[in-house]
């Protein structure tokens, strides 16, 4: 339920109650919104009411003291300045209660102009308030020199190097991935996977780049090495597999031929078959090395320029990675990925959490003991800050005026006189002291020149 300023009385509230915002449902689309109650609310509204209780007893005190001298000065002549007193302290505390008074709502309940000035001009205020805080506080330099002063960067690396700080990260982030798995629509993220597997590796051909690959690595001879195995494994086969060389030898003769002589021409034909092979094992400049060299670089070029070639790059690519094949990579990438991540971030203790913990540490140390990457750290937040400051310094302070338009007028102006009332009320203390003190000096001054 909301309270009506104009049905508080003007004067102090008896009610404590009535210094109390309540709790108000949202209004309608269209409405004002009402401005919740904070904790603390009951001794701000307990306090506000003694300092009014204070603040009006001090004006009926003003009040009995005048009425008192006023009748009886002139049986006692002193009683003048009493009087004197007691009228100006009245007239400075009814001044300021107007005043107080004015600023949150109609005073008696008279609409006078200009009162009830947080009421009425709520919006303007909240607008005034927002330009005030983006030109004094939302600027590049303010914001930037805080920043600077505070040392972003060894604050967040203390915290970081820190046990709890790492546990905290790790868990933070291990419900940021899993957060994102349950969003995620598995089939969407195959399709991506799939599209990406395309456009990068299926609709680029293959021939010229494998063939600028294979070139460099031919010039710089790492395919000595794969020869090498190569060669070596032929010369373990070769002095492995005697018998077969003879059978291949007997198979091949003509059927007149004698068997003990296809066993002498086999014999014969795997003592060279064994001297070649150890000849290109052991001369790294054997002529069939350097066919085989010559062959390589001569297939590095037709990859690159030869179009049959390139063609039958092409159709070896098609036989390997043709449509279905394609789907069931995309499939089993996505698959793993996210069975490895649940996997690891659900375990505290599995290798990934332990090193994404340990990693988070040793950044935050650095940033504790490296001047300049804690340098380079406050330097880019600076600058991060600057430019949205900068850039969108309108943008933030808006909040302000946007929020405050939307609250509704008089319960924001309880709320205000809630939060501030009670000082202001020293202001009615005050002026009724300053008036007592300001109405006997004007009349002891009048009686010393006039007499």
């Amino acid at each position: 339920m909301q309270v009506n300023s104009e049905q508080i009385p003007a004067d102090d509230i008896t009610d404590p109650s009535s210094s109390r915002l309540t709790a108000v449902p949202a209004p309608a689309q269209g409405g004002s919104a009402v401005v919740s109650p904070s904790i603390g609310d009951d001794e701000k509204a307990a306090a506000l009411k003694r300092m009014k209780r204070l603040a009006l007893a001090m004006l009926i005190g003003m009040a009995v003291i005048f009425t008192v001298a006023f009748a009886l000065q002139k049986q006692y002549s002193w009683l003048e300045y009493v009087r004197a007193a007691a009228e100006g302290g009245m007239v400075g505390a009814l001044a300021d209660w107007f005043a107080v008074t004015a600023l949150f709502k109609y005073p008696m309940g008279l609409k006078i102009p200009h009162t009830a000035i947080i009421p009425r001009r709520k919006d303007q205020i909240g607008e005034s308030l927002s330009d005030f805080v983006e030109s004094n506080f939302l600027s590049q330099e303010v914001v930037q020199e805080k920043l600077a002063s505070i040392d972003v960067a060894r604050k967040a690396g203390t915290w970081l190097s820190s046990p709890g700080g790492s546990e905290r990260v790790a868990k933070e982030g291990g419900a940021m991935i899993r957060g994102a798995f349950t969003v995620l629509n598995d089939d969407d993220v195959q399709a991506v996977i799939e599209g990406m597997v395309r456009k990068h590796l299926l609709t680029p051909p293959w021939g010229p780049p494998v063939g600028r690959m294979a070139e460099r690595i031919f010039a710089d001879d790492h395919h000595h090495k794969l020869v090498d195995l190569l060669v070596d494994r032929a010369a373990d086969w070769v002095d492995t597999n005697h018998s077969t060389v003879n059978r291949l030898v007997s198979d091949r003769s003509p059927l007149w031929v004698p068997t003990f002589v296809d066993g002498l021409v086999g014999d014969r034909v795997h003592v060279e078959l064994s001297k070649f092979v150890r000849a290109v094992q052991n001369d790294p400049n054997h002529q069939v090395r350097q066919s085989i060299d010559a062959y390589l670089a001569d297939l590095a070029q037709d990859l690159q320029h030869d179009p049959a070639m390139i063609e039958r790059a092409e159709s070896i690519k098609s036989q390997i990675l043709g449509d279905p094949e394609v789907r069931e990579l995309a499939s089993r990438t996505w698959g793993t990925v996210k069975a490895a991540l649940l996997s690891a971030v659900e375990d505290p203790d599995s290798e990934l959490s332990q090193r994404f913990k340990s990693a988070v540490r040793d950044f935050g140390s650095r940033l504790v003991n490296d001047d300049e990457l804690a340098g380079k750290v406050n330097a880019w937040i600076g600058d991060a800050a600057g430019y949205v400051v900068s850039n969108y310094r309108s943008d933030i302070a808006g909040v302000i005026s946007d929020t405050v338009a939307r609250w509704d007028a008089d319960e924001t102006s309880q709320k205000i006189e809630l939060q501030v009332g009670k000082d202001l009320q020293y202001i009615r203390i005050n002026g009724t002291v300053v008036g007592a003190l300001a109405g006997l000096a004007i009349f002891t001054l009048a009686n010393l020149l006039f007499g």
